[in-house]
């Protein structure tokens, strides 16, 4: 029993040597003494055998992603640019969200663009697909071109496919903003960070148009 106590206390000194920074009192806690337990003072986790997790330095701060646009969904953890064009796929709006955010709650918030500007038609893919989506459109007198699923009741034996079919610009205009690697990845951790790089992209974009007019 001496010879492993020994042991163990070799391994204590060496770990408090990496763990230079912290005090020496939480590792005592993990490895007992040959004496007895000796009690642990320190209420922040040293070791990964801790049951609790904390950062080790600065953990008076508050950090982390809350507020900040992002979020885990089943692809993983990522971030929603909820973009609004006009007819020929030119940016106008956008607004973010997490990536665990339902597309579908989003609609009400995409149709208020601005005052001087009010959309004739809201074309959106079938994640946008309710009865209160639609009513929302019909009350600011736009037209919802937003497909049924599949599994939907009383869907309608009309619906505008030839104008659906512009929907694709919209899908161009977000593959342009992929084309900006700091867009596609989110380089930027904070919301705001990663809104200025989204204007500046989109800024891009319509410069680029009225040069190629």
């Amino acid at each position: 029993m001496a010879g492993a106590a020994g042991g163990i206390r070799q391994l204590e000194q060496r770990l408090e040597a990496v763990l230079a920074a912290e005090p020496r009192r939480g590792v005592r806690g993990v490895f007992p003494a040959p004496r007895g337990n000796q009690p642990d003072g320190g209420g922040r986790a040293n070791v990964r055998q801790h049951r609790g997790s904390c950062p080790c330095l600065g953990g008076g701060r508050k950090r982390g992603q809350q507020n900040q646009a992002l979020g885990r969904s089943r692809g993983g953890f990522s971030c929603k640019i909820h973009l609004k064009t006009d007819f020929n796929g030119l940016p106008i709006a956008f607004h973010l969200t997490g990536g665990e955010v339902s597309d579908s709650t989003q609609l009400v918030c995409s149709l208020e663009i601005g005052p001087d500007i009010r959309p004739r038609a809201a074309l959106t893919d079938k994640g946008y697909d309710s009865k209160a989506n639609r009513t929302a459109c019909r009350r600011r007198g736009i037209v919802p071109v937003i497909p049924y699923r599949s599994n939907a009741r009383n869907k309608p034996k009309f619906f505008p496919k030839l104008l659906y079919k512009t929907r694709a610009r919209i899908e161009q205009t977000i593959g342009k903003l992929k084309r900006f690697k700091r867009v596609a990845l989110r380089c930027e951790k904070t919301k705001a960070s990663f809104e200025a790089i989204v204007c500046f992209a989109c800024i891009m974009i319509l410069v680029k148009s009225v040069h190629m007019a």
